[in-house]
């Protein structure tokens, strides 16, 4: 009875809930679509008040676009209005133009046809005029003009002649003026040692019984010497000294040095003169290269080829009248490089060409040829640009300078060559130069007698005036300067002076 009790209550527990639940569930259900459709109903209602609004920004912004357009279209059209206004001027401008020109054409036909009348009038007065003076003066037109023409040629050459001679006196004295100011400042920036040298070729012993020694048994040890060194040993009676004698400045340096290692030693014999031989040969490589390396050095060029440098140091042992080459070469280089900054030119091309215008002299013994030409070849060969081959082809006068480097070079070697105590020749020597330089002058027709000057350095020609006008003076004076070119040899630069009564012919060679 309890059990049917409790499954009564059960199931009546269960349709209760069932019906409360469907009760509540249908009253949610209509909650729910009362919450939907009231978002909808607001959805729709902001909807159209999004839509309104964006009606109302488009009407406004398409508003401020038309007001903007029609502004713009306002600011067009009063620019249209002024460009017109512009070429309505223009127009007007041009149209007023055209009338002032057409009334100058006008102006001008008129103006023409009066000047073609008048000169018809005036052409008609001419030739009236000129017969009349035909008939006075004898003559006709072309004989009148040709006369006149050859007085006016003659005044003006006269006149022509007169200028060129006050330009050229004016010319020569100012650029004697300027070059004795250059080489003056060279000169004195250069403050060389003009020690003249001599070529060493006595060694002195200090007896005579060495002598004996040195010649050897049957002659052994002297002809060892002979034909390693390849000079030539003369042994004779001078007291204490021994001479030697060869072409080639370095050998004799070398067998200098070995004969007095040998003299000094005590010991001569053929195998003993190998050995110091060779030693002396080792050290004399070595001054010539010392030498080379110093002489670039003291100029301050770089570059040089290792050959060029050694050749350098062989002038080291070259003489020229006594004047040592080496200290020449630099002597020019400096003296080229002082005149090369005066006259603002390439002073490093100028102090090249100085140090390297005698390389020739290291090898004019090997090579036939002046050596002006031989340096330049060696130079050439060795990679020297051809700015530097030319000065030291010009140098002597070989070939006619073209560059002004190259006049400087020339002009530094004269000074360097021909300064007093630079260098020294015999009394003999000196005066048959002197002779033969006024013998020479004197062989040309129309010479009274002649003088030279200045070592040698000038020659005064006096000509006879009956014989020689000015004009054969400068012919006579050239020819001089040329026959002293090619027959006598010279250092430096000889100046030939023609003399005619109280004018002087001067040319320079």
């Amino acid at each position: 009875m309890d059990i049917i009790y409790v499954i009564g209550s059960l199931v009546l527990g269960a349709v209760i809930g069932f019906v409360l639940h469907r009760f509540f569930v249908a009253d949610k259900v209509n909650r729910s679509r009362e919450s939907a459709d009231r978002l909808i109903a607001d959805a729709e209602k902001a909807a159209e008040t999004t839509k309104k609004e964006m009606v109302l920004e488009a009407k406004d912004e398409i508003f401020h676009m038309k007001a903007a357009a029609d502004e713009d279209i306002k600011e067009r059209r009063k620019e249209l209005a002024a460009m017109e206004n512009r070429l309505i001027q223009r127009e007007e401008s041009m149209e007023r133009r055209a009338d002032s020109l057409d009334k100058r054409e006008h102006q001008l036909a008129s103006q023409v046809g009066q000047v073609a009348k008048r000169e018809k009038d005036l052409e008609d007065a001419i030739a009236e005029e000129k017969s009349r003076l035909e008939s006075m003066a004898g003559m006709s037109t072309d004989e009148a003009r040709n006369v006149l023409l050859e007085r006016v040629r003659q005044d003006v050459t006269h006149d022509a002649a007169v200028l060129i001679r006050e330009a050229e006196s004016r010319a020569r004295e100012e650029a004697d003026r300027k070059a004795r100011n250059i080489v003056g400042i060279a000169i004195q920036r250069v403050a060389a040692d003009h020690t003249a040298e001599s070529t060493v070729s006595v060694v002195h012993i200090p007896s005579d019984d060495l002598k004996g020694r040195i010649i050897g048994r049957e002659g052994r040890n002297i002809r060892a010497f002979e034909q390693l060194t390849g000079i030539n040993l003369i042994i004779d009676d001078t007291p204490e000294a021994v001479i030697l004698s060869s072409f080639d400045p370095v050998r004799r340096e070398i067998g200098r040095i070995t004969l007095e290692t040998l003299i000094a030693d005590g010991r001569i014999h053929p195998a003993r003169i190998e050995e110091m031989y060779e030693k002396a040969t080792t050290l004399v490589d070595q001054q010539i290269h010392d030498a080379g390396e110093q002489a670039v050095f003291d100029t301050g060029i770089h570059g040089l080829h290792t050959d060029l440098v050694r050749t350098l140091g062989r002038l080291r042992f070259r003489t020229s009248y006594g004047q040592n080459v080496l200290k020449h070469s630099l002597e020019v280089s400096y003296l080229a490089g002082v005149m090369a900054a005066e006259l603002g030119v390439d002073v490093k091309l100028a102090k090249r060409a100085g140090l390297l215008h005698d390389l020739g002299k290291a090898i004019d013994h090997e090579i036939e040829g002046p050596h002006a030409v031989i340096g330049a070849d060696l130079a050439r060969r060795l990679g020297e640009p051809k700015e530097i081959l030319h000065c030291i082809e010009a140098h002597h006068g070989d070939v006619e300078p073209s560059t002004v480097e190259a006049v400087i070079v020339q002009a530094a070697d004269a000074i360097s060559a021909s300064r007093p105590g630079a260098r020294r020749e015999t009394l003999e020597s000196y005066i048959k130069r002197l002779e033969k330089l006024e013998a020479l002058a004197e062989s040309h027709k129309g010479v009274e007698k002649s003088y030279a000057m200045q070592a040698g350095r000038e020659i005064r020609v006096m000509v006879k005036p009956d014989d020689i006008s000015d004009a054969d003076s400068v012919v006579l004076a050239r020819d001089i300067a040329k026959q002293i070119e090619d027959e006598l040899q010279y250092p430096g630069q000889i100046k030939v002076m023609v003399i005619r009564e109280s004018r002087a012919i001067e040319f320079a060679k």
